[in-house]
């Protein structure tokens, strides 16, 4: 009769801690594609902005022909976001291209034709909207982030989180060198 009982003991224990385990996995799992998809709504609205670069900078073009320098700063930062393969070099190099191309609207506030230009406002606009989608993306992201990072962190899922390869995420943040305000110099 104790062996029994002993063994109903032991099997529902074994029961239990199997129930546990596939119960945390699946909620990092969850967490973890939750991350992954906040970073393809980045994407998206990433590739919508680059999209719109090319025809911004025809517009302007024709406008700004001393600020060279402004266009080529843009169409190298928008070809390194683009050409990015990791979560990190993309992380910094969208926050490069965020920078050019807020030197372009800065400069381009000298050209009072240039902001009178229906083609150049419509594009300013629609730019515009799309880096507050991405800002809004971002904080979803790293919304999802936080909260995929604190699960994987937090006792007792840290320690099946890092048996299982559960690692930790990156925030989508800015650089240092982005927060300073945009000097332009004629």
């Amino acid at each position: 009769m104790n062996y029994l009982n002993f063994s109903n003991i032991i099997t529902v224990i074994v029961i239990v801690i199997a129930l546990w385990l596939i119960l945390i996995y699946n909620g990092l799992i969850r967490r973890r594609y939750r991350v992954k998809e906040a970073w393809s709504d980045i994407d998206v609205q990433l590739k919508r902005r680059y999209d719109l670069i090319p025809n911004l900078v025809e517009a302007v073009k024709g406008y700004m022909t001393h600020e060279r320098t402004v266009f080529e700063k843009v169409t190298e930062a928008r070809t390194k976001a683009m050409g990015a393969n990791t979560k990190e070099e993309k992380l910094g190099a969208e926050n490069v291209l965020s920078g050019t191309l807020k030197t372009l609207f800065a400069v381009s506030e000298n050209y009072p034709e240039l902001k009178a230009n229906a083609n150049f406002l419509d594009l300013q606009r629609e730019l515009a909207d799309t880096e507050n989608k991405i800002q809004a993306a971002r904080r979803f992201y790293n919304g999802n982030v936080m909260d995929y990072n604190t699960k994987t962190a937090t006792f007792p899922t840290n320690l099946i989180a890092g048996t299982l390869g559960f690692g930790k995420e990156e925030f989508f943040g800015i650089e240092e060198s982005q927060k300073e305000q945009i000097k332009v110099s004629f």
